[in-house]
Formats: C-alpha cells, sequence, structure tokens
C-alpha cells in the first residue's frame, strides 16, 4: 500500500526477513544485501508498481539503505539504537558474523511473489559481483543525489530516476487513492 501523505510504502516486517534470507543464501555480505534490495525494489517499483517490503530508503554515506531492513539488521547484530521488542525473533532467524549474515533457515518463498523473486534473482545475478566502490557508485544515482545524507529519498524520486517515471509517478498517484 502506497501513502501519498508521506510518498512511501507500509513496511512489511516478515516479508522484509524472508528477503534479507533469500539474499543472504546468495551473497551473505551485508553492504551487498543492502545494495541488491535498493536495486530489486527499483525495478519492483518501475515494472509492478510498488517496492518488495515496502521500506523507506535513507540517502546515506555508502549509498541508499533501506532504512526498516537495516534496523532489522542492526538489532541482531547488537547495535540498533531503537529498540523494537517485536525485532528479538530475528535472533532464531539469522546470525552475523563480521559483515556477513548468516540464515538460520531457508527463506519462505511463499512470502515472497513470482515477481519479487524475480526481481530480488535479477539484481542478485546483476550485482553480486561487483566490488563495494562499484555498488557505491552505481547506487550513487539521481535518486540518492536528490536527498541530503541522511534523509530519507522520495518515492516519487526514485520514481522519477526511473524510464517512464512521469508515467510511474502518476500511476502512483491514481492506484494508492
Amino acid at each position: 500500500m502506497y501513502n501519498q501523505v508521506v510518498g512511501q510504502f507500509t513496511f512489511d516486517q516478515r516479508k522484509a526477513l524472508e528477503v534479507i534470507l533469500f539474499i543472504s543464501k546468495k551473497i551473505p555480505d551485508l553492504y551487498h544485501i543492502l545494495k541488491i534490495l535498493y536495486f530489486a525494489d527499483r525495478k519492483h517499483l518501475q515494472e509492478y508498481g510498488r517496492f518488495i517490503c515496502g521500506d523507506s530508503y535513507v540517502a546515506m554515506n555508502n549509498g541508499p539503505v533501506p532504512s526498516e531492513v537495516y534496523d532489522m539488521i542492526k538489532h541482531v547484530r547488537g547495535d540498533g539504537t531503537i529498540f523494537k521488542s517485536e525485532y528479538d525473533s530475528l535472533m532464531k532467524e539469522f546470525s552475523i558474523n563480521g559483515n556477513n549474515i548468516i540464515p538460520l533457515r531457508e527463506p519462505n518463498l511463499e512470502l515472497l511473489s513470482e515477481s519479487d523473486i524475480k526481481c530480488l534473482e535479477n539484481s542478485i545475478n546483476e550485482n553480486q559481483l561487483l566490488t563495494f566502490e562499484q555498488l557505491k557508485s552505481k547506487s550513487h544515482d539521481t535518486a540518492y543525489k536528490s536527498a541530503d545524507e541522511n534523509d530519507f529519498i522520495s518515492v516519487e524520486n526514485i520514481a522519477k530516476s526511473l524510464e517512464d517515471g512521469d508515467k510511474l509517478i502518476d500511476y502512483l498517484q491514481n492506484m494508492y487513492k
């Protein structure tokens, strides 16, 4: 669901967990996971009109970061600044070793749509072999540059950075009225 007032989608924590597990089974590096989700979300927004798990992106120094997904990971790592009791169960789902996320179970693919999986797999294939610097450079796109560092990147600015962005914005505004 898209919330026009704040320009973001509704975050789905259960789906986000499955996304973390799905990506980390193929590439465990935290930075890659966050960027792979960003590029998968861009593609999913362009083709299907929504983000995969409805997260919001923050323009951090090393590129866009899915805010809630990163909070979930920080909670498991033990350095989260915002305590959310609903994140306590995450300790049974994945662990963190250095900069690697170690899934403790298989992802539940029933919580991911066919389009979610398609965009995630495409993003993994396109980005898994890129270096940190290559991912950083690629993710510093016009949407990223539209926000101040540590501020949220609006869904509208992400949409504008995509092919036929104006049409996509019109679609989002009409679809979620």
